[in-house]
């Protein structure tokens, strides 16, 4: 069985900052692309930010210089750190990865999700 599991949501003010972490784990014998998305209520969830293995980044435009995504393969985790936070970013935000499964030898790759994490900005 293969988990994500987030961490670090939570209340802030309107230009405060939070540091969201997923960490993978599970049989894995490797991990692939990973990203972050979020959900409004009322509305359908959506990208946030991409980065695949090697480190390679791609940001919704409406975070684009407030955001950012990195990973630590060898931690197994993706962060977003966010700063300049606004109202409109508020909202459950989950990570995304393509994990291999397999111990010593690759099984195929698969999409999983973490169970969402909180983030509520105030004004």
């Amino acid at each position: 069985q293969v988990q994500l599991v987030e961490s670090g949501g939570g209340l802030v003010q309107a230009g405060g900052s939070l540091r969201l972490s997923c960490a993978a784990s599970g049989t894995i014998f490797s991990i692939n692309g990973m990203g972050w998305y979020r959900q409004a209520p009322g509305q359908q969830r959506e990208v946030v930010a991409t980065i695949t293995r090697g480190g390679s980044t791609n940001y919704a435009d409406s975070v684009k210089g407030r955001f950012t995504i990195s990973r630590d393969n060898a931690k197994k985790t993706v962060y977003l750190q966010m700063n300049s936070l606004k109202v409109e970013d508020t909202a459950v935000y989950y990570c995304d990865a393509r994990i291999v499964y397999g111990s010593t030898r690759p099984q195929g790759e698969s999409e999983y999700w973490g169970q969402g994490t909180q983030v509520t900005v105030s004004s």
